[in-house]
């Protein structure tokens, strides 16, 4: 299809041509006329007929959209009228490029920005806790993939081509520890990830993170972070000036950060589960019985847009409840809701849909006009970033009808992303396996967990015990092999999830297996384990390990991958152990194996399936890794 842009295109064309081609439509004078009309209009019209199209919008990031809602009828019609009611003033995704170790590469960010004005969002924040370069300080983000200000200057120049505003997200008082863990930043350590409140060169630190994240972009909005200071005050803050509510030392240190950001003219949001937390006897942020006195909250210095985060209601009542809790604060909150992709390898989109469906509509019926989704990259990212797409297009779709329509999202996700509504989907099996109810909104994670305990010494073998865990995974091997034919860019996803499927085809059921045959004295089937079956399973674990080390480098820098290799490491020398443990029983060089003797238990007292968070935890009972 040839087109040709008339009307008032004024900083539209650079990016149109950008997503022309990702359309397959040609720029040319010779084409069909599109008329484009910008302004002061809260709806967004697309139109056709025989004689050219008509484009209305009232924002630059939904004239993208609005091409892309063009080509999309035009496959169906060559008359068509489409209208659309942006609900949302700021809607875009948060990626965490710090937590996971995952600093996506430029290019990566670029490819999710030609998704996104597709979809019509018009917002990205880079959670960046030490990902990105602080000139002062040259231990700030060290080795650890931190983006130069030439980078972030060049994203922020690509995101404004489709009206993307790209937001600072870093942190001004706690989860800093991987920053705080060096001896450059002893004198300002609270604890082992927050800073000292009250500490001069604290503030200088403060203003110098927030000038390097801030400088290289067009916005003034800046997001401050300053949720989860778990220990806030209780550390050599408490040593130094005594005990003081959290409440006070919070609005403390929120004050100086606030008159750093008017001195250099931006506009802060903070997370506000600090406030709920102080108000709340167990620290909860979601405790029904906390309370925030009236004179803290008109004691909170004023300047600053609170950020309610939730993902993990799926009543709308409770949404309901907590908005207006929030506007307490004065004003409507910023509101975050998440897409699950946080607990392993497997994205839950089962508690996707059902937290975003909720949330999304009270925060419209309750006019929070900016919402946030964010993609946590928590213990590791082992979850690829682009199994997040079907979550963004879910946000994308809320933000232009006052109700979902599914039909319509399904129908859009495959247009604008060329992969299957249906396929994507199915990710969320990979962990919603037999003994878990339909949807996982209990966020279980038990591909994880299976993928990396000992075969020997399986933590969770009592709790998949008579699941059928090893047939489970098999079935989803041949099914995800067939999705990673149909999907278009987005067929390596699914290659990566086959081979973690075929690997716990394998593993899943092992450890009860090997305990079974010792107990049993069946020295054929061990020695049918340890000659051939193990050795299949390292085969399977070396080839996940390389597609998604491929993936990773791909996608990431390379900084991070070497979390990876630390497990996939303990994962393949446990295998190797496991064979010679069982060849010296079987030859008599060992007189018996102690850690198949041992009475497995359920995990942490609890029968039946369970969530595991930490990596730490699935190995081994020993000390696999701890903090310090």
């Amino acid at each position: 299809m040839q087109l040709y842009f008339t009307g008032e295109t004024d900083g539209l064309l650079q990016g149109a041509a950008i997503i022309a081609g990702e359309l397959g439509i040609e720029l040319t004078s010779e084409g069909r006329p599109v008329e484009v009309v910008q302004g002061a209009v809260d709806k967004l019209e697309v139109s056709g007929d025989g004689s050219g199209f008509r484009i209305v919008c009232g924002k630059k990031a939904h004239f993208y959209r609005a091409l892309g809602l063009l080509a999309e009828a035009c496959r169906e019609s060559g008359t068509f009228r489409i209208e659309e009611t942006p609900q949302f003033t700021m809607n875009g995704p948060m990626f965490d490029v710090s937590q996971g170790n995952a600093v996506m590469k430029t290019d990566t960010v670029k490819l999710f920005l030609r998704k996104m004005a597709l979809m019509g969002m018009d917002m990205i924040m880079l959670y960046a806790e030490d990902s990105y370069d602080v000139k002062e300080q040259p231990y700030f983000g060290y080795m650890r993939g931190r983006y130069s200000q030439d980078e972030l200057r060049e994203l922020d120049d690509y995101a404004d081509l489709f009206g993307i505003e790209m937001i600072p997200c870093i942190q001004t008082l706690s989860h800093l520890r991987d920053a705080l863990k060096w001896h450059a930043f002893l004198d300002i350590k609270d604890d082992e990830e927050t800073m000292l409140v009250g500490y001069e060169r604290t503030y200088e630190f403060i203003e110098q993170m927030i000038v390097a994240a801030s400088s290289p972009v067009r916005t003034k909005r800046i997001h401050i972070g300053m949720d989860e200071a778990w220990k806030l005050g209780l550390g050599r803050y408490l040593e130094k000036n005594g005990y003081s509510p959290k409440f006070d030392i919070m609005n403390e240190h929120l004050k100086r950060v606030l008159a750093i950001t008017d001195k250099h003219g931006l506009k802060p949001m903070m997370w506000s589960d600090m406030y709920f937390r102080a108000g709340s006897k167990t620290g909860d942020y979601y405790d029904k019985n906390g309370v925030i006195p009236d004179e803290v909250i008109q004691n909170i210095p004023p300047g600053v847009q609170q950020v309610y985060w939730d993902y993990y209601h799926y009543d709308e009542s409770f949404y309901e409840e907590w908005i207006e809790r929030h506007e307490r604060f004065g004003a409507k909150p910023v509101f975050a809701g998440g897409i699950w992709n946080w607990k392993g390898f497997c994205l839950n989109y089962g508690a996707t849909f059902a937290s975003t469906e909720a949330a999304l509509n009270v925060c419209k019926r309750k006019g929070v006009t900016e919402i946030i989704a964010t993609l946590w990259g928590d213990d590791g990212t082992e979850c690829d970033w682009h199994a997040a797409m079907l979550g963004l297009q879910l946000f994308a779709e809320h933000g232009f009808a006052e109700k979902l329509d599914e039909e319509k999202l399904r129908r859009r996700f495959e247009f604008c992303t060329g992969a299957r509504y249906d396929d994507f989907i199915n990710i969320k099996y990979l962990d919603e396996t037999p003994g878990i109810s339909p949807g996982n909104l209990e966020t279980y994670n038990t591909s994880r967990y299976l993928l990396w305990q000992n075969v020997m010494a399986g933590l969770f073998d009592r709790n998949i015990r008579g699941l059928g865990m090893s047939e489970h995974y098999a079935k989803w091997e041949k099914e995800m092999e067939t999705y990673a034919g149909r999907n278009g860019e987005l067929n390596f996803v699914f290659e990566l999830y086959r081979r973690l499927c075929a690997v716990l085809s394998v593993k899943a059921d092992m450890g009860n297996r090997i305990s079974d045959a010792y107990k049993a004295g069946d020295r054929g089937l061990l020695s049918a384990i340890a000659e051939k079956e193990l050795p299949e399973l390292a085969v399977k674990a070396r080839a996940l390990r390389e597609y998604h080390r491929k993936c990773w480098h791909q996608a990431n820098k390379a900084f991070g991958w070497d979390v990876m290799d630390v497990r996939y490491g303990g994962l393949l020398m446990s295998i190797d152990t496991a064979v010679e443990r069982i060849g010296d029983y079987l030859a008599g060089r060992a007189e018996r194996l102690e850690e198949l003797e041992e009475e497995r238990l359920p995990f942490n007292g609890k029968d039946g399936l369970v969530d595991c968070y930490y990596y730490h935890y699935m190995p081994s009972a020993s000390r696999v890794a701890q903090h310090y």
